[in-house]
């Protein structure tokens, strides 16, 4: 395929993962009210989950049809990325005072903290314990990534804890049926929309001979975080600042912990460039801390904050960009 047609496949597919996003945000939100799920927890466990959805697929979809899991595990850590220095600033923006609060400082982003140490350790221990794993390359296996998914699992719990107390207002009347409905025919047109992303990814690799995992870490992860992007501003456009940042956080810790796993829980084994992961899981890391000091810094984020975050972000992509054309060489692997 030409450059043109690649353009118009990513264009496309962007377009149907965008239309699912809306059909998934709207039935997620109706049916948190009915179940009476406080504004915290919905935006951390069950949006999150539901826009998470497209980089779910997207380590599916590369592992399973095309036999690129670094490919999917590239689009995760720069959907990572993408999400916790994009959204946080396009929220901003639409936003007259984007505020953010104590538990989402204290809670939320020491949780996903957490999430990135725990992935880390998970591929550590693959590249020093897993017979094979060596000091470039990390041998994940089932029972390895049991570690991230049970964690995830205590993440789910302590979000949960919340909701004992929580006494929420009069249940709206709903359709139910309609809305499990539309929520299943949202995630179906997700999942279409990443297959399209994939494939014009795979194909820009071929054209211009980059490694599958730069074309995760971009194409596929900006594609792909546009569910997290529309639910976040749409929040901060209601005033809705809390459900905005947590999405953010509890889309990301989903990521890191369900989604990578999942795809080695399907080829059962597999292996992870660890020379050139372990760089991306470190500018998050850094990425997370700027992310923790400016939303606790006045409990805001300021234009200035979010200016600093586009910056980061267009540094981040400038550097991929050297790393590939070999004008600098400070991540093996590239």
């Amino acid at each position: 395929m030409s450059v043109v047609s690649l353009l118009a496949l990513a264009i496309a597919s962007t377009a149907v993962i965008w239309k699912g996003s809306e059909l998934l945000e709207r039935s997620a939100r109706r049916l948190s009210r009915h179940y009476g799920i406080p504004a915290a927890v919905h935006g951390a466990v069950v949006v999150a989950i539901g826009s998470s959805f497209p980089e779910l697929s997207s380590i599916i979809i590369s592992t399973l049809i095309h036999n690129e899991f670094s490919l999917g595990v590239g689009a995760i850590v720069g959907s990572a990325i993408f999400n916790l220095l994009v959204i946080p600033a396009a929220s901003a923006a639409v936003s007259e005072k984007f505020s953010t609060t104590r538990d989402i400082v204290h809670k939320d982003a020491q949780f996903y903290i957490i999430s990135i140490l725990v992935l880390f350790l998970t591929f550590a221990l693959g590249a020093t314990y897993i017979e094979g794993g060596t000091d470039t390359e990390a041998i994940l296996t089932r029972p390895l990534v049991l570690i991230p998914l049970l964690t995830y699992g205590v993440y789910v719990f302590l979000q949960f804890q919340d909701t004992r107390d929580y006494v929420s207002p009069v249940t709206p009347d709903i359709e139910l049926k309609k809305e499990w409905a539309t929520l299943i025919v949202g995630l179906a047109v997700i999942a279409i929309g990443v297959e399209g992303i994939v494939r014009a990814a795979l194909g820009f690799g071929s054209l211009f001979g980059a490694s599958p995992f730069l074309w995760g870490l971009t194409v596929i992860a900006a594609g792909t975080s546009l569910p997290d992007a529309f639910v976040s501003v749409r929040a901060a456009k209601q005033d809705e600042d809390v459900t905005s940042l947590t999405n953010v956080l509890g889309s990301n810790t989903f990521n890191l912990l369900v989604a990578i796993p999942v795809g080695v829980l399907i080829v059962g084994t597999t292996t992870v460039n660890f020379a050139l992961a372990i760089p991306m899981l470190g500018f998050l890391a850094f990425a997370t801390i700027v992310f923790v000091v400016f939303t606790r810094t006045d409990l805001e984020i300021t234009n200035a904050e979010a200016a600093t975050f586009i910056g980061l972000y267009l540094l981040f992509l400038l550097w991929m960009f050297l790393e590939t054309a070999g004008i600098v060489n400070t991540v093996q692997g590239i």
